[in-house]
């Protein structure tokens, strides 16, 4: 073991910069040292080539990570192959954040442990800028401003492969209580092909109990053993890693946890925020508060068969996790409406029983009687101090009783007299979406579409077991910042998910807003606790502005739920123009498309950001998507929207996340493998990927990519800021690619500048309101 010192130890960070500088020593890259030749870094090939005389393929990268409160013990191991016609003789080299250390690092090389250098930021600058200038290749310049450290050099012969393994040791960054830790994959970017495997798994031990566990860049797997000890994993195939991996936890003995994480990369606009809440889990499951469930299920004709049978099992499901002090009922209909009970029931052994015989006798037949099914489950609701969740399933669309969609949306609202919160699960593509939508909207909660090839069982029992033990109910946040006025108006505006929430044992609450006033700020969560009113309140820290780009993924899951909201409006209210302009600046600001500005995609489109123009065809387009409300297409509509509004992270809406697990448009990635492929290598490359509802298939928009907290258009074979006019294009500051001018933009201007000097293309960007093209 080495023990390194690393430059300008003053506080000790993890985390710089989640899309530049803000690098661990996770993940490196191989450079060749060959002065004879020009060797860029490899890109995935796009289109069949001759094979270059020196590339590599990053074939797998496998991390373990023991972090025990803020100490991380990282190993590493990546395997690269030559995929190069010639002998390379290489170093591998990983840039290290600016301003933390690494302690007790070992490098070793197929077995054998090679001498690694650190160089300070100065040092590796002038690495960095030779390594560009010789090969003409502005990749590097991605961690311009960061240290380094670097093998030895070492051949691999054509065809070769070589596994470098590192462990070492750092200090994550905590700030307001939240550990943060990141580890760095977008240099496997730089890569001939996808990799076979990548795997990571995090051990979290924590001297206080573990409240909130989140991933801002993946969709990881997360289990709990106690109180105080969890494993978080995220594992793939064919991937290209186009983010880095980040991971938030906090841990207290407080009975509920909050964390907030702002971002504000305009001080003249508002900010943008994370908010994460936990309850604390044994307290509640040691006294878990009584709750009502009511589960309404479709028998219509078009449930027999195989759907039948999960949906009974999805009841069934439900009855074996009910508690003591529960109250329950079971809904069925047809043409007709027929309950368990006439009234609620208390849940015991007995009861059950009886309920699991009643399931038992549901067949189907018959038509569709949402409206009276819906009236009768919510009229035996009669205690708004208990939490109530009506679970309605349905596989069609309304042909007895009531079938306008408008009156049974509001007989459904009349009825509802609790404010219980109704679960729908949409089955199969002949449902009407848009009706299930309109029913949640208003009823205070969710849809979920469960394609045909679906289990119904899995989907509803996923969501019971995330229900079960309600903690907190009709949650609301609020946000008060020192110094701030009455007359300044909330803190707070246009978060999601919008109105009153329920936190539940064993669930976390991620919200994201706007905000503002900066600074020093109290955050307050208020609701019921076994029917009594509570509040806890939480400091946090509101930023002035944000001088990097760490937490910009805030603003593009804002980004991406405000998107779902909109769409949701105009799905269910009608067109609306200010809402078209809106959907239309946040496809052009954050990159964001959809079915209704998938427009943007469109590479012979002269003036891409031109608002008029473009809200005309969106105009258009949701006018013509939005019309249907039964049948595949709409399905998947829905289902993609309901997507958005849920989102979880904002990176996995481009692949990963386009459907979450188990949700409908996962059938978007069961696609053949080059098809596969072409998306990893947009994603590689920034491209912005949208779902295609109409096809059902991820498409890549090549001349839309996202550079940190910028959205870039092609035009005329350069990449254009979105916020630049067609006028101030003609207008540019023209800076000499590799110049010297060039390289001290970072110095000027700041690290997150990084990211568009690294860009392989020409450039035109606004930087502090001046216009530069190289």
């Amino acid at each position: 073991m080495r023990s390194l010192s690393i430059f300008s130890i003053r506080a000790f960070t993890a985390v710089l910069i989640a899309s530049m500088a803000g690098l661990t020593a996770a993940q490196g890259l191989l450079v060749d040292i060959d002065s004879r030749h020009r060797v860029p870094l490899p890109r995935p090939i796009i289109q069949p080539r001759p094979t270059p005389p020196a590339s590599y393929k990053v074939e797998s990268i496998d991390v373990h990570v023991n972090l025990k409160d803020q100490v991380a013990q990282v190993g590493i191991s990546q395997t690269f192959q030559n995929t190069g016609s010639r002998q390379m003789e290489v170093c591998f080299v990983f840039p290290l954040p600016y301003d933390s250390a690494v302690d007790e690092l070992t490098l070793m090389v197929d077995g054998k442990e090679f001498e690694g250098k650190v160089l300070s930021a100065d040092e590796a600058r002038k690495l960095y800028e030779d390594i560009v200038r010789k090969n003409q290749d502005p990749a590097l310049l991605e961690w311009l401003g960061s240290g380094m450290v670097k093998t030895s050099v070492f051949p691999v012969p054509a065809g070769a492969k070589r596994t470098v393994s590192l462990h070492y040791t750092q200090l994550c960054r905590q700030s307001d209580g939240l550990t943060d830790l990141l580890l760095p994959l977008r240099t496997a970017r730089y890569t001939s092909g996808t990799l076979d495997s990548l795997s990571i798994t995090v051990a979290i031990e924590s001297s206080q109990p573990i409240k909130n566990i989140y991933s801002a860049s993946h969709a990881v797997e997360i289990k709990r053993n106690g109180e105080r000890r969890a494993v978080v994993k995220y594992e793939s195939k064919n991937e290209i890693p186009s983010a880095d991996f980040r991971l938030f936890y906090d841990a207290t003995a407080e009975g509920l946890a909050a964390s907030v994480v702002s971002y504000r990369p305009d001080a003249d606009d508002a900010g943008y925020f994370l908010l994460l809440a936990s309850p604390d889990i044994k307290a509640q499951e040691e006294n878990p508060p009584a709750k009502t469930v009511v589960f309404v299920v479709d028998r219509s004709g078009s449930m027999s068969g195989e759907k039948m049978d999960q949906a009974k099992g999805a009841i069934e499901f439900v009855l074996n996790n009910l508690r003591e002090g529960d109250t329950f009922n079971i809904v069925a209909y047809d043409g007709d409406v027929e309950a368990f009970r006439p009234e609620l029931e208390r849940f015991n052994n007995t009861t059950r029983e009886q309920a699991l015989g009643f399931v038992a006798g549901l067949y189907a037949g018959g038509s569709t009687n949402i409206a009276g099914a819906l009236e009768r489950a919510f009229g035996m609701l009669n205690d708004s101090s208990r939490p109530s969740y009506v679970v309605f399933l349905s596989d069609g669309i309304p042909t007895a009783g009531e079938t306008n969609e408008a009156k049974i949306v509001q007989a459904a609202g009349n009825t509802n007299s609790v404010r219980a919160r109704l679960f729908s699960f949409g089955v199969g593509y002949d449902v009407n979406s848009r009706l299930l939508d309109r029913l949640v909207r208003s009823n205070f909660g969710q849809s979920e579409y469960v394609r045909p090839d679906q289990d119904i069982e899995a989907s509803v029992s996923r969501l019971y077991r995330r229900i079960g033990t309600p903690v907190l109910t009709d949650v609301q946040l609020s946000l008060d910042v020192e110094g701030a006025q009455i007359a300044d108006g909330p803190i707070a505006s246009r978060t999601y998910p919008a109105g009153a929430f329920d936190l539940f044992a064993g669930d976390q609450a991620v919200i994201v807003g706007r905000y503002a006033q900066s600074g020093d700020a109290k955050v307050k969560l208020s609701g019921a606790v076994s029917g009594k009113e509570q509040s806890f309140d939480f400091p946090a820290k509101l930023v002035q502005h944000s001088s990097d780009d760490t937490n910009s993924f805030i603003a593009k899951l804002w980004a991406a739920r405000r998107v779902g909201e909109i769409i949701d409006e105009i799905d269910l209210n009608g067109k609306n123009d200010e809402l078209l302009e809106e959907l239309v600046n946040l496809a052009t600001k954050h990159g964001i498309l959809t079915q209704y500005t998938s427009f943007l995609a469109d590479e012979t489109l002269a003036a891409p950001t031109h608002l008029a123009d473009n809200v005309r065809r969106s105009a258009t387009a949701t006018r013509e998507a939005l019309a249907e409300t039964e049948g595949r297409y709409a399905f998947r509509q829905r289902a993609a929207k309901s997507n958005f509004k849920a989102a979880p992270q904002a990176d996995g809406l481009s692949l990963s996340g386009l459907g979450g697990r188990g949700n409908a448009v996962d059938e978007a990635l069961e696609m053949p493998a080059e098809d596969l492929v072409r998306v990893q290598q947009g994603l590689a490359y920034g491209n912005t990927l949208w779902f295609d509802a109409a096809n059902s298939r991820c498409e890549v928009a090549t001349n839309i990519m996202q550079c940190g907290r910028k959205t870039f258009f092609r035009q005329n074979n350069r990449w254009v800021d979105s916020s630049i006019t067609d006028e101030e294009q003609q207008h540019t500051n023209k800076v000499d690619r590799f110049s010297r001018e060039y390289f001290d933009l970072m110095a000027r201007y700041g690290s997150h500048v990084n990211q568009y000097l690294a860009i392989d293309d020409p450039v035109v960007v606004r930087l502090d309101g001046k216009v530069y093209e190289w």
